[in-house]
């Protein structure tokens, strides 16, 4: 049985639920959609460590083949720094803390009204 197709909110929510899943730190949903035609949504959360970003990147994935999805690409997995999973619809940012603050895509997507994992 095939498993529904999925809105660009319900992979980006199963996408935080994913990384929360792996104790990604901070995970935050910027919806894109009318802003930018790169994405209808940013999810962007932080590991603690190098291995800590891969086993959320594994996570994310893992979750999304439940649900038969590829991604289109995934950039910088081997070094983790800033690892960034293109599922199309939405963009998956998943950074070491130093990272995150230095590109700051929070604050550079501020006109865009943030949801985070919580919500």
């Amino acid at each position: 049985m095939s498993q529904p197709r999925l809105s660009p909110l319900e992979l980006a929510k199963l996408i935080q639920e994913a990384a929360a899943d792996k104790h990604a730190g901070k995970p935050v949903r910027i919806p894109l959609k009318g802003k930018t035609t790169v994405a209808d949504y940013f999810v962007v959360c932080e590991g603690e460590t190098d291995r800590q970003v891969k086993a959320i990147a594994d996570g994310i994935l893992e979750r999304a083949r439940e649900y038969r999805l590829r991604p289109l690409a995934v950039d910088g997995y081997e070094d983790a720094n800033w690892v960034l999973i293109d599922f199309d619809s939405v963009l998956v940012h998943i950074f070491l803390p130093g990272e995150r603050s230095f590109y700051d895509l929070e604050s550079l997507w501020s006109t865009a009204a943030r949801r985070r994992a919580t919500s």
